[in-house]
């Protein structure tokens, strides 16, 4: 038991029972076990269930309106503005919380290059958020962390609900952040991720200011030392292209891009798992088998302890989170140099996107303020349309500053660093969701690899003029019928139809950006008309 009652100011209330700063990973897993606050299965992974929370809560999500953040703050949906009184009385509210529970502390660091590293301080109720937490984010050295005060401070108490009336929330859950205060507060969900999600939206709000894009995306270096960013919102593939055998892993989430190359912001990954395939992604397969790996809503045997990955019962975001050290690619120092390629990822569900193409500088900052891809109606009787999805910047639930910032900045080291990029289709051939097929993985691998490795550099393109895209017309190992997908539907008027209706898409989403891009970034879009 390691208890922080004596040392010098532990946490920001007075008052608490039993304080477990720090616990290693098997001292968690044994406080997690005897709490029963899950069980352990096959392998020795530790399984929780967050039910009835099986995902972020992005309508619960609110930023105090401070006076010094109130002219930076990218307002709306996703930043919903709580005046700062409110926040105090929800804050005040989590604080008597917590002064009568037993709480567990990890002392974290977030981000990889020192001279932008942010030191973070997770409390929580629950020893399998510490553990998730530890997992998750880097260990800083030399540092006393009790002594000294962190940067941030994220206070996670799934039992603590909010009153509505009295707090300005929406319902009982709420994520709560002050930039200038240092706190995010977070209670009514036992959802991990927000955890992860919340100290990634302090670093985007901080990095931008000191001159480094923050970046939604999955980085890995080459064997001659490249490196290759990708973006892609969930279920794109973002985490299973990245963790590439043939290639070392930096991060499979979140990095900073600053004047002497890119940076991982964790030390961790949070992969989802569901029907993960030990044939397709053997790495990512085997942390399912390793000792305190955190599963988040995997089905289990509770007689056998086996696990389903099969299983969505509870949801389709099942979800592993394990440190990068249990795979055997990867980069331990967590940084490397300037991409010498960056790679957007789309799962596009109407089947009409081509599987590779080559963007330009315009045309990249067009797509990464798009950050489009696909989602699915569920599969119960009968076809669903496709829903588009458009997230800005990949990754737009985690921007606290308006979008334009983040592209200024990412297309600034394009063109300064030259860099290749482009636009990956990972989602449907032959036809749209529930008439085509997804593009079998083998085929997206082989087209990636041969994109970073410079082996299209050569071949002939040809021109995709709705989409306004460049494609090439031989990929090694991929069937030339594929990279064409107008030629793969069997009926070509329908995918036409399909087509346009998915470019003016495109063009209605992007008009709220037409005012603050160069009119060479707004007409680099599709043409819904060509």
């Amino acid at each position: 038991m390691k208890l922080a009652d004596a040392r010098p100011s532990p946490l920001p209330f007075p008052g608490h029972g039993a304080v477990y700063w720090n616990l290693t990973v098997p001292e968690l897993v044994e406080h997690a076990v005897r709490r029963r606050e899950g069980m352990l299965a096959e392998g020795g992974v530790f399984v929780a269930v967050t039910a009835p929370h099986t995902g972020r809560s992005p309508q619960d999500k609110f930023v105090a309106e401070d006076p010094e953040v109130v002219d930076h703050v990218w307002w709306g949906p996703v930043n919903q503005p709580i005046a700062p009184e409110v926040f105090a009385a929800l804050r005040d509210h989590a604080f008597r919380w917590a002064a009568s529970r037993d709480l567990y502390v990890q002392d974290v660091a977030v981000g990889a290059h020192p001279r932008y590293q942010v030191s973070v301080r997770v409390i929580t109720e629950l020893a399998w958020h510490s553990l998730f937490t530890r997992h998750l984010f880097r260990r800083p050295e030399g540092v006393q962390p009790a002594v000294q005060p962190p940067a941030f401070t994220v206070l996670c108490l799934p039992s603590c609900r909010a009153h509505p009336a009295r707090h300005g929330t929406r319902s009982e859950t709420f994520i709560a952040l002050s930039f200038t205060q240092g706190l995010v507060l977070i209670g009514g969900t036992l959802y991990a991720g927000e955890i992860k999600k919340s100290v990634f939206t302090l670093m985007n709000y901080l990095l931008p200011q000191r001159g480094v894009a923050s970046m939604h995306c999955a980085a890995n270096v080459g064997p001659d030392g490249g490196s290759a960013l990708f973006f892609g919102l969930s279920g794109t593939g973002k985490t299973s292209l990245s963790t590439d055998p043939e290639r070392r892993l930096v991060g499979d989430d979140e990095h900073g891009w600053a004047d002497d190359g890119i940076f991982n912001l964790e030390g961790g990954c949070y992969a989802k798992v569901i029907r993960l395939s030990p044939e397709a992604e053997p790495e990512i397969y085997a942390t399912t088998r390793r000792f305190a790996t955190v599963l988040e809503n995997v089905v289990v045997d509770p007689l056998t302890r086996e696990l389903d990955l099969h299983d969505d019962r509870i949801t389709e975001n099942t979800r592993a989170a394990y440190p990068l050290t249990y795979l055997s690619q990867v980069v331990p120092e967590g940084r490397a140099p300037h991409p010498t390629d960056v790679v957007f990822l789309t799962a596009d569900a109407f089947g009409v996107l081509p599987p590779i193409a080559r963007l330009d500088a315009d045309q990249a900052l067009y797509h990464f303020l798009s950050g489009y891809t696909a989602k699915v109606a569920g599969t119960e009787k009968g076809v669903r349309d496709p829903q588009a999805t458009f997230s800005a910047c990949f990754g737009a639930p985690f921007l606290p500053l308006p979008p334009a910032r983040y592209a200024e900045l990412l297309g600034e080291r394009l063109r300064r660093h030259r860099v290749r990029v482009w636009l990956v289709n990972t989602g449907w051939t032959r036809g749209p969701f529930g008439v085509g097929q997804r593009i079998p993985i083998q085929y997206t691998r082989a087209m990636v690899r041969a994109a970073l490795s410079g082996a299209l550099e050569g071949v002939p393109y040809w021109e995709e003029h709705r989409f306004r895209l460049r494609v090439p017309e031989r990929v090694p190992g991929v069937p030339e019928d594929v990279l064409v997908p107008r030629n793969t539907w069997p009926d070509p008027r329908a995918y036409d139809d399909q087509a346009r209706k998915l470019a003016r898409m495109f063009a209605q989403n992007f008009e709220r950006f037409a005012g603050q891009v160069p009119p060479s970034v707004k007409h680099a879009g599709p043409d819904p008309d060509a």
